[in-house]
């Protein structure tokens, strides 16, 4: 992903493991200029433990959204709903999660290297057109330092 494609705030950080390894990145783009952070973008390898969750507990990265709102409110996972999606020649299969929350939009997708996607947004929707702006990152970036 291109910082310049986007207007606002973009930070990243990474989620280490103990061998040094990379766990997955997270991206925290602030669309408010400072006001909060409009989404959080997720992305965790085969074996990240991040992406343990039970069922009805939230993604990672709704959690780093909620943290970084300063909102201390339950929120669950309530439903789930497959959806196919054309990315250039590609379909990609997006999972939307509806949750106890309905500010926060939320949806989840594997790419073909085994990394799972998840995009947490707060108080708009994740529109298709999103999935055109993202694009991978190199695999390498998980490999052990």
């Amino acid at each position: 992903m291109d910082p310049g494609d986007w207007p606002g705030n973009l930070g990243a950080g990474l989620l280490p493991a103990p061998d040094g390894s990379c766990q997955g990145v997270f991206l925290r783009y602030d669309l408010f200029g400072g006001r909060g952070p409009a989404m959080i973008i997720g992305n965790l390898p085969e074996g990240s433990p991040a992406r343990e969750v039970a069922e009805g507990e939230i993604p990672f990265e709704v959690a780093q959204l909620l943290l970084a709102l300063e909102n201390d409110e339950e929120v669950t996972v309530v439903g789930t709903e497959d959806m196919p999606v054309m990315q250039g020649d590609n379909l990609l299969i997006v999972r939307r999660l509806k949750l106890s929350e309905g500010r926060i939009s939320c949806v989840q997708f594997d790419r073909s290297d085994n990394v799972l996607v998840t995009i947490a947004a707060w108080d708009r929707p994740i529109t298709d057109d999103l999935y055109a702006l993202l694009k991978p990152l190199p695999a390498e970036l998980f490999q052990q330092a």
